[in-house]
């Protein structure tokens, strides 16, 4: 019926797929996955998850080729993030979560006052599924 609740729900999809990743990462220091594959491909290609943005929020051709820039460089980020194995699951956990909340707070900037809106609006309803007002944090995340 709402168009942003699809996306919503495939948002918190991907994100709770990009937690559960970390977590089998994590176990116990043995890796599920070689380091930087995603098991069973569960995250959303960059120029996909442009593609459902523009659909949702008719971004123009100069907003896409940014927001897609900017999906690649969170991509690269994380999958750094999953082959570094200095770090203990709650600091990849954190970080991982601050990578995504700059890249949201990129996306927003922009995009004009009307798609702020839509684009607010699906990251409340993201939110509240994951747990917390707003998207998942420390105080308020997910398992």
């Amino acid at each position: 019926m709402r168009k942003p609740t699809f996306l919503a729900l495939a948002l918190a999809g991907i994100s709770m797929l990009t937690m559960s990743a970390f977590a089998q990462n994590d176990n116990n220091g043995q890796q599920s996955a070689p380091a930087g594959e995603h098991r069973g491909g569960h995250h959303m290609d960059p120029a996909k998850r442009a593609e459902m943005l523009t659909k949702h929020l008719n971004l123009t051709s100069d907003q896409q080729a940014k927001v897609l820039d900017l999906f690649k460089s969170e991509q690269s980020q994380m999958e750094s993030l999953h082959s570094d194995s200095s770090l203990s699951q709650d600091a990849r956990r954190s970080k991982m979560m601050e990578i995504r909340k700059t890249t949201n707070d990129q996306v927003r900037a922009l995009l004009d006052p009307d798609q702020q809106k839509k684009w607010d609006a699906m990251q409340s309803e993201r939110g509240h599924r994951e747990g917390g007002p707003g998207g998942a944090g420390p105080s308020g995340e997910a398992r």
